[in-house]
């Protein structure tokens, strides 16, 4: 008895000095801040959950948002044995072990067993292949937590076992009752711009915000007691976050990086850009990115951005970051505010489409190489005309082989200097355009 006694003075000293975060953790579904989509009334996952009826599932979402929670709310809801384990230490001999003891419950009861394994997107191929056929066969509910998109990280025949929950970032009225339910269990009060600080900066993440809370009153609580949060507190308590992604995040990134500056958004490619680099994404990457939109979003419209973006894809190299940032605001800035035309791109594209839809046309003979031995007796570059001795630089000839006569791959816009382009090109075919031979060329 008196052994009972300390271990439970020992839980709760335990539990009085775990983090804010542990010790707000919700004990049922109602307590949970955020992810009405799952959980709100008639709400899929809710009703799953509380009907325990809950087949394998994956929770996938950003760090933060409640996943490790609801793992737990499970646990509590259901009648089958809970077993956990974090795909960051568990081996293939804990897995079977765990499928060994489900196997023998069930034997022997009748009960079912779920098992939560965190980080789910740490377990090697191996592991997943080792955890399948119980799954397959309902030995085992398996419910996977993971920051990565599932698609890239879990192997298929696991994952389409699998019913996908997708967790969203806390929104802003979903941090703000965090906050106060933190500054409550802290004894604490908070200034409405600290507040506002915090939620701004967050960035949905749950335990970041009552992370960055306690570090706040702690700050608060050496000017006096009870412990009032200022905004210095609340900006020195989230100094040392720092800004990260997954795997899925990254593309999501790099591609609203890509549509703002293709939208000619330029504060949007901007902070796109400062999200990248705070995250530590590689510089080099970011400007290639840049090089290829260069000609697939603008192209002639405005040929410099080429040379602008290979320009700072050659400072990332010879400069580095820190410095770098500059050249990539500035290709940033320039490629966002260029008149926009894939014009180059679909000239290309379409082309390369005709050509695998079929062999190619012959070259003409004007065009052939004339240069070695005999050449000129196969008629090679017989009837061909030097644009350079016409006073206009330009006469009409065909280019194209015959088949392909009258092609046009290549249509400038109407934006930027393509314009031009435009102009000067009809006025080539204006000139001259010959009976069955098609349009001439430029060069």
């Amino acid at each position: 008895m008196p052994e009972d006694l300390f271990a439970a003075a020992a839980s709760e000293r335990l539990a009085a000095r775990a983090p804010l975060a542990d010790r707000l953790r919700p004990r049922t579904l109602d307590e949970v801040v955020g992810q009405a989509h799952l959980l709100g009334p008639d709400a899929p996952l809710r009703r799953l959950i509380e009907a325990d009826r809950l087949s394998s599932a994956i929770l996938w979402g950003p760090a933060g948002t409640g996943k490790t929670t609801l793992a737990r709310l499970v646990a509590t809801a259901t009648e089958k044995a809970f077993e956990s384990l974090s795909a960051v230490d568990a081996t293939v001999k804990d897995v079977r072990e765990v499928i060994a003891r489900g196997r023998q419950r069930l034997g022997e009861r009748g009960q079912g067993t779920i098992l939560f394994l965190d980080e789910v997107h740490r377990f090697s191929k191996s592991q997943q292949d080792a955890l399948l056929p119980a799954v397959e066969e309902g030995l085992i509910v398996l419910v996977g937590a993971t920051t990565e998109n599932p698609y890239f990280t879990v192997n298929p025949p696991l994952l389409s076992r699998s019913t996908m929950f997708r967790l969203e970032p806390l929104g802003a009225d979903d941090l703000r009752e965090l906050v106060a339910r933190g500054l409550v269990a802290e004894g604490a009060t908070a200034a409405e711009d600290a507040v506002d600080h915090l939620v701004l900066r967050a960035g949905g993440d749950g335990r970041q915000t009552l992370t960055a809370l306690e570090v706040a009153v702690a700050l608060a609580g050496g000017r006096g007691s009870p412990p009032h949060v200022i905004e210095s507190d609340m900006e020195a308590a989230l100094g040392a976050n720092a800004l990260r992604y997954g795997r899925d995040e990254h593309y999501d990134v790099i591609s609203a990086f890509i549509k703002s500056i293709r939208g000619s958004d330029p504060d949007a490619g901007i902070w796109w850009l400062a999200t990248m680099l705070e995250a530590g994404e590689d510089a080099r990457f970011i400007a290639r990115r840049l090089v290829i939109l260069a000609s697939e979003d603008i192209g002639m419209a405005d040929p410099t951005s080429l040379l602008v973006a290979e320009a700072a894809s050659r400072a990332v190299d010879h400069v580095g970051l820190p410095e770098a940032q500059l050249n990539l605001a500035q290709a940033v800035i320039h490629l966002a505010t260029a008149p926009k035309s894939n014009r180059t791109a679909m000239a290309i594209w379409s082309a390369r489409e005709e050509v695998r839809r079929g062999p190619g046309g012959r070259v003409p003979s004007p065009l052939r190489d004339a240069h070695y031995q005999g050449a000129k007796g196969l008629g090679h570059g017989e009837g061909y005309e030097y644009p350079h001795d016409d006073p206009r630089g330009w006469v009409p000839q065909q280019h194209l082989p015959d088949e392909l006569v009258g092609r046009r791959y290549y249509e400038p816009s109407s934006h930027g200097h393509e314009e031009e382009i435009s102009r000067r090109m009809q006025d080539l075919r204006a000139q001259h355009e010959p009976e069955g031979r098609g349009e001439g060329g430029d060069r």
